[in-house]
């Protein structure tokens, strides 16, 4: 895996050709123990690499196109998996907790909703105040810049620009981690609030 913007996080990609970008998982390591988001399948490097950092004691998931790997990476670590409330009624995989806005699965981790995006209840997660992990709405097709979905993916676009805004107003964010494409590892408040504007203007 590769040491992100800081000593605790990591992350792994994989590239899909469609598209022209990555698509990333996070790891967070913590003493309480380690958090994954959205695993995508893991080399036998990485495997080892997640291992000797203490593994994964819960697997949190931004929707639910974003399981990914997460059925083998929860076999093999025994992880406890969050996913978005607002999806339980469909959602492919069992899961142990489900949450919503406001909700802190773990200590200094927060969760948000993306509303109006591809998948109902979309998370976004803040750790400790300065880094956003984002799902499918918020990601990156250039580097130092971040995008968004296109409308016609969008179950109401006004609303999922609404849910940007309001991301964009916490002036702490530092790094914005995106589930896909590039991530930006600083001005990442001013980047969100830059995308409100673009998006506004279209």
């Amino acid at each position: 895996m590769k040491l992100l913007h800081r000593p605790d996080l990591y992350g792994w990609s994989q590239f899909d050709p469609s598209r022209n970008i990555d698509f990333n998982s996070v790891l967070w390591v913590r003493s309480e123990g380690n958090v994954v988001i959205d695993p995508l399948p893991m080399s036998a490097h990485d495997f080892e690499h997640l291992q000797k950092l203490g593994g994964a004691r819960y697997v949190i998931l931004t929707n639910s196109d974003h399981v990914r790997d997460t059925r083998a990476l929860r076999d093999r670590t025994g992880a406890r998996v969050f996913a978005p409330a607002a999806e339980q009624e469909q959602f492919p995989i069992a899961v142990a907790q489900w949450i919503s806005a406001g909700d802190e699965p773990v200590p200094g981790l927060h969760v948000y909703e993306m509303a109006g995006s591809k998948t109902p209840g979309e998370l976004a997660l803040l750790v400790q105040n300065t880094t956003l992990i984002t799902g499918d709405l918020i990601r990156s097709h250039a580097g130092g810049q971040l995008d968004c979905l296109p409308p016609s993916k969008l179950q109401e676009p006004a609303r999922a620009i609404e849910s940007i805004r309001k991301l964009s107003q916490l002036v702490d964010i530092v790094a914005v981690l995106t589930g896909d494409g590039w991530p930006v590892f600083r001005d990442g408040a001013r980047l969100l609030q830059e995308l409100v504007a673009r998006l506004e203007g279209d």
